[in-house]
């Protein structure tokens, strides 16, 4: 059996992968240096700064580079030619839709406010927002978005799904994009589960949330630049729209945004795929990758062909 070297960022990660088939070298390289190899067959990236760490790869020979995110818009501007690039497709989604349903229902159901109150004694009821018969717009329906609309299911929602194109899906009927105008105006919960990109860039503008009803809450577990910040923060600051956000723009959030203080907003940092789910789920990608490459098979999840 040829051998295959394979780079990992941590040692745990390394540990988590054992066992392993013969002839597998594992060696740690946390992309903070040099490469400490001409040739690593399959590189694994740290979990963030991919822009930083992914022009180190200059120079050096790869068979695959196994991205640790769903998403990589802007991989491409930073990888250095000759590089095959997966994305983790199959890691993040399942905690990443239990951080959207989080988010909404502790936003519906006033649960900041409730945190507050804790917080100084205080015994402070208040008649909440249900998310049960609610009309739920999800744009994305991709793995995450699937996953989230998984588990909206048994919370009874008036459910309207949304991608890039109208199509039917494992029995779901989903609309395109451009009946965007003609579907925000019924939509009291907005879920946004969209990659990044040109093509979603402020899908979420002034203009889209001028359509939304009063009262209507937008939660983004996509990227931060789906949602127009700028036309965020004028809504919520009139008391038309609510925000419930892991993502934002920018990223991480200075602490003077008026995001942070105005009413109605719920900020998590960027941690929809930080859970305990992800440590056992990336290493099996990695081991279905190995494997896959010592039976000559080609990698799965591959999102940048090399150029």
């Amino acid at each position: 059996m040829a051998g295959l070297v394979v780079s990992v960022p941590t040692r745990q990660l390394a540990a988590d992968l054992q066992p392993l088939p013969d002839g597998v070298e594992v060696i740690e390289w946390a992309m903070d240096a040099a490469a400490p190899r001409d040739a690593i067959d399959i590189v694994v990236p740290p979990y963030m700064n991919g822009s930083v760490v992914y022009p180190r790869l200059e120079g050096v020979r790869t068979r695959l580079v196994q991205g640790q995110s769903i998403g990589y818009d802007g991989v491409a501007d930073v990888l250095p030619p000759g590089h095959v690039f997966a994305n983790a497709a199959s890691v993040h989604e399942t905690s990443t839709a239990e951080l959207a349903l989080a988010l909404t229902l502790a936003a519906q159901r006033h649960l900041p406010d409730f945190v507050r109150a804790q917080e100084h004694g205080q015994w402070a009821p208040v008649f909440a927002e249900s998310l049960a018969d609610r009309r739920v717009l999800l744009l994305g329906y991709g793995g995450v978005g699937k996953a989230v609309a998984e588990r909206l299911a048994p919370f009874e929602v008036d459910l309207t799904v949304v991608a890039h194109r109208a199509r039917t899906e494992d029995g779901v009927s989903v609309h395109g994009a451009d009946e965007l105008p003609d579907l925000l105006p019924a939509a009291e919960i907005v879920i946004l589960t969209l990659p990044g990109g040109d093509a979603t860039r402020h899908i979420i503008d002034d203009a889209a949330l001028s359509l939304l009803p009063e009262g209507a809450l937008v939660v983004n577990v996509g990227r931060g630049p789906l949602v127009d910040t700028d036309a965020l923060v004028d809504h919520v600051r009139r008391g038309r729209v609510r925000a419930a956000l892991d993502v934002t723009d920018p990223e991480p959030l200075p602490a003077d945004h008026p995001l942070w203080t105005l009413p109605g907003v719920l900020i998590a940092p960027h941690v929809g795929g930080a859970s305990t789910a992800m440590r056992p789920r990336i290493a099996k990608l990695i081991r279905t990758q190995i494997e896959r490459m010592l039976a000559g098979e080609p990698p799965l999840n591959v999102v940048l062909p090399a150029s």
